[in-house]
């Protein structure tokens, strides 16, 4: 039992790996692509690494007793109804969120992006609120860790002076930044709705879904606002790769598998760990240098994503 949380452990840790040196693989791939078509790409690459997972799972089920089979039946017409659902609607979401990250990181470092869009851990508890779910002092904590992490982080010198690209030219905040704090918001939303859905559908058919949702829509952004070639997309290849096959296919099947037996506030603190990774990654891949001030932002912000996933007496899991 040990080994196997160990294990599991290790999965966990290998899939924040894989996550952290996305943001790597996202920031390269922009010197070739745009926005819209680098995750229309991937995507589409991560809904097809999964199809070969689903019908594993589907061979593994044929083995389920009578019974199993009887009430699956039953449940057929519903939880396929969820499923297409579930799918669309996270596809929708994820793809908010994953553009609104993809422009995001051209203006900013990786370790920056890592970090904003790791906000998300604060942000679902508070959007929880208006489910009636409470939160414990330690997300309210967090919250304050958060926000001081994001004035470090993202309202710099340069940005006050008008040194920095600005989205909304009287808010101090890059524009950068401000996408990814945006984009942050949607994969809020969007963790949201996979808890709700991941109980009435299967996960792993949803996600795949949601990744040909996301990459149809991204097509359409691609075709209207882009100039896509395939010489680019070839350009992209590796980046491109690394980020539909990797970080959507590979790391959701590890974090589902390494999800298992372990407490779920464990799991969160081993995943959080990609924000860290991104930063050592845009070090050592990329040559990109924080100042004292942003990595002060950093260490605010890793602190308020332990704080957040802390259990309390207060705020119960539900």
């Amino acid at each position: 039992m040990e080994k196997a949380k160990i294990r599991n452990s290790l999965l966990l840790l290998l899939t924040a790996f894989i996550w952290g040196v996305a943001f790597v693989a996202q920031s390269v791939g922009m010197e070739y692509v745009g926005p819209f078509t680098f995750n229309s790409v991937r995507c589409f690459l991560g809904g097809m690494v999964l199809i070969p997972c689903i019908w594993l799972l589907g061979k593994l089920d044929k083995k389920a007793g009578a019974q199993k089979k009887a009430k699956l039946q039953e449940q057929k017409k519903k939880e396929w109804k969820n499923l297409f659902l579930g799918g669309t609607l996270c596809g929708i979401l994820l793809c908010l969120g994953s553009n609104l990250q993809q422009f995001g990181i051209q203006y900013t470092t990786v370790g920056k992006a890592g970090f904003i869009t790791a906000f998300y851990i604060i942000i679902v508890p508070i959007l929880g609120l208006f489910l009636r779910r409470r939160c414990g002092w330690n997300v309210w904590l967090g919250v304050l860790f958060a926000l001081a992490g994001l004035y470090f982080l993202c309202i710099t010198d340069a940005a006050s002076q008008g040194g920095v690209e600005r989205l909304i030219p009287w808010l101090p905040v890059g524009k950068g930044e401000l996408l990814l704090f945006i984009g942050a918001l949607g994969f809020s939303l969007h963790i949201m709705v996979i808890d709700y859905f991941t109980q009435r559908a299967d996960g792993v058919r949803m996600s795949c879904i949601q990744f040909f949702v996301c990459g149809i829509i991204s097509s359409i952004g691609m075709i209207f606002t882009e100039q896509p070639s395939i010489a680019a997309v070839c350009q992209a290849w590796q980046p491109i790769l690394y980020a539909g096959i990797l970080s959507c296919g590979v790391a959701y099947t590890l974090q589902i598998v390494g999800q298992k037996g372990i407490n779920p506030t464990v799991a969160s603190l081993i995943l959080s760990l990609e924000s860290v990774i991104s930063v050592l990654a845009g070090i050592v891949l990329l040559s990109q240098r924080l100042s004292s001030r942003e990595i002060f932002g950093c260490m605010l912000m890793f602190l308020a994503i332990i704080l957040a996933q802390l259990p309390s007496k207060s705020g119960k899991s539900n």
